[in-house]
């Protein structure tokens, strides 16, 4: 049986989706981009104030799940321009800790809000 994540420590969703959804002990998240959750604006001051927000709401979802970063096993980060890959793996760092996630980074054309980052991932709990 699934069951939906939902926190208000995340950005909402802007569309028809749900924000994480927990099937058989395991956690999907949604992209999550770099809003200020209580605010609904986007983190200014760059690409690294940006990854920074990303990241952070992208855990405030897993652990609103029930599990923890920890248990997080893959992400997938889209990022705006891949000149910003050394930027965004540094602050990725801070976050997320040996052994790292699987992870895979793209660069796209353009983002929701058009912000510099988006980042998602697959935990288990």
């Amino acid at each position: 049986m699934q069951k939906v994540i939902s926190t208000d420590k995340a950005p909402s969703a802007i569309g028809p989706y749900s924000q994480a959804i927990e099937i058989n002990n395991m956690v999907y998240t949604s992209g999550v981009i770099p809003v200020i959750p209580a605010t609904g604006e986007i983190a200014e001051g760059g690409v690294e104030a940006q990854a920074e927000q990303a990241f952070q709401n992208l855990c405030n979802l897993v652990e609103a799940s029930g599990s923890k970063v920890e248990n997080i096993v893959k992400t997938t980060v889209f990022i705006k321009e891949m000149n910003d890959f050394g930027k965004i793996n540094e602050i990725y760092k801070k976050y997320f800790k040996e052994p790292f996630p699987a992870r895979s980074c793209v660069e796209v054309a353009r983002l929701p809000k058009d912000v510099l980052l988006e980042a998602e991932a697959i935990a288990w709990k």
